[in-house]
């Protein structure tokens, strides 16, 4: 227990805590929108706007250390920052489970609809893939 205390001690008296953030790979992607954190890709296409819903299609591969692909690793942020999280009451807004793959696997097509505080541009879909504690985010921005 004293150790412990004494790491965080030590630790607080570097500063602030900060956590690393990733943006995709220095090779862009493409085709855009999309994002590549260590070998694991995101692709968004069919992004449509209609009765204050946002909806897109996603479309994953993972060739990296990251083991799944789950929806509660996405949010919507729009043009105020505000996040929203998926809806499924929509038309065509179906959940996806948590799935499981790697080794370049392929997950998608799969929908994914968010109800947003506003629809007005510029949105951008956050990502946080499961690498650890400390890693990693990125935000993609969406054309609507």
């Amino acid at each position: 227990m004293v150790i412990a205390v004494a790491v965080a001690a030590f630790i607080s008296m570097q500063g602030p805590l900060q956590l690393p953030t990733a943006s995709p790979s220095p090779s862009p992607c493409s085709p855009q929108p999309c994002a590549d954190i260590r070998g694991f890709i995101l692709w968004v296409t069919d992004v449509k706007t209609d009765s204050g819903v946002v909806s897109m299609t996603l479309i994953f591969r993972n060739s990296s250390n990251s083991t799944h692909a789950d929806p509660s690793e996405l949010q919507l942020l729009d043009s105020s920052g505000r996040p929203s999280n998926a809806v499924h009451d929509a038309p065509g807004c179906t959940a996806w489970p948590r799935t499981e793959f790697n080794n370049g696997a392929q997950l998608g097509p799969v929908p994914e609809c968010f109800r947003p505080a506003s629809t007005n541009p510029p949105l951008k879909l956050h990502w946080e893939p499961d690498f650890g504690v400390f890693c990693c985010q990125t935000d993609i921005p969406l054309a609507t």
